[in-house]
């Protein structure tokens, strides 16, 4: 009797041990289809987008701007890098309104453990680039919002799986579609500089993108939520038209509408570099290249 229920015993050890590594591992080969889907999404990609910004209040139970948002459209290139494809570089101008016309953001992304990323903004009226530093390159630097919206740097990195632990805490349904439930949590050398405890991804199992997202910061308390709307499949790949961040402390939120996007585009990498944010004619040049392509 007692060897029976030391072998049902270490069968149920073995069973949780195994079954703890294939959980662990789904939730990590979740995310990295997801981070393969995302790759896709930027390979040689000509993107127009609108950023709409605001203070936000509760109406009839609906998340709506209580003032008037500021709205930009912005110009945006993008390519893969790197010898598995795994980096990103891309680069975006604000077109609307004309007082921030030439407004610009350059982004190198890397998949390297350890190596930062590298983001540069133009600031037309100042004529001058300004480096800014990586989310997580500096425990005292603040994530850096993009074109002055609620979206910022530290949101908008991909990438670096291998800065993070995934736990699947659950499979469920959302908006008719069958999602995972994924906990992200930095590693220790990650935590010491982000501003987020840990994130929970609500994962689009079919199409392999994230639909919903909860931030919290150091303290256990939701800070910010990434809200996504209007999927569609574009050129073989899902995509999102509508992305909205809301800051839950500000009570601020920004929405951003991809109104047209160009897969396969021939662009000069170029393009993709520091003179680019300075020297208009050399920015127009390339960028009337890419547009010839779109009509």
């Amino acid at each position: 009797m007692i060897k029976k229920l030391r072998n049902f015993i270490l069968l149920n050890l073995i069973f949780c041990v195994f079954s703890g590594t294939s959980f662990a591992k789904t939730a990590r080969g979740i995310m990295e289809m997801v981070d393969a889907n995302s790759r896709e999404r930027n390979e040689s990609v000509f993107s127009l987008l609108k950023i709409s910004t605001c203070k936000y209040g509760i109406k009839d139970q609906k998340v709506k701007c209580s003032q008037a948002p500021t709205i930009k459209t912005i110009e945006s290139v993008a390519i893969n890098t790197g010898p598995s494809g795994k980096d990103n570089q891309s680069i975006a101008f604000i077109l609307e309104p004309p007082a921030e016309r030439g407004v610009g953001m350059l982004v190198y992304t890397y998949d390297e453990i350890g190596k930062d990323n590298e983001t540069w903004l133009y600031l037309s009226a100042l004529g001058k680039v300004k480096r800014i530093v990586s989310s997580n390159s500096d425990a005292d630097a603040e994530p850096v919002a993009i074109f002055g919206s609620e979206f910022t740097n530290e949101d908008q990195e991909t990438g670096k799986l291998n800065d993070y632990d995934f736990k699947l805490l659950k499979e469920t349904n959302y908006k008719s579609s069958r999602v995972a439930i994924i906990e992200q949590t930095p590693k220790p050398n990650i935590a010491i500089k982000s501003r987020y405890s840990k994130s929970l991804l609500w994962v689009d199992l079919a199409k392999e993108i994230v639909v919903k997202a909860k931030m919290y910061d150091k303290r256990g308390t939701e800070i910010r939520r990434l809200l996504v709307g209007k999927i569609e499949k574009l050129n073989d790949i899902w995509l999102a038209r509508s992305t909205t961040i809301l800051n839950l402390n500000a009570k601020r939120l920004s929405n951003m509408i991809l109104v047209s996007i160009n897969f396969g585009m021939e662009i000069n990498s170029d393009l993709l570099s520091k003179r680019s944010l300075t020297d208009k004619a050399f920015r127009k040049k390339h960028l009337d290249d890419i547009r010839a392509q779109t009509e």
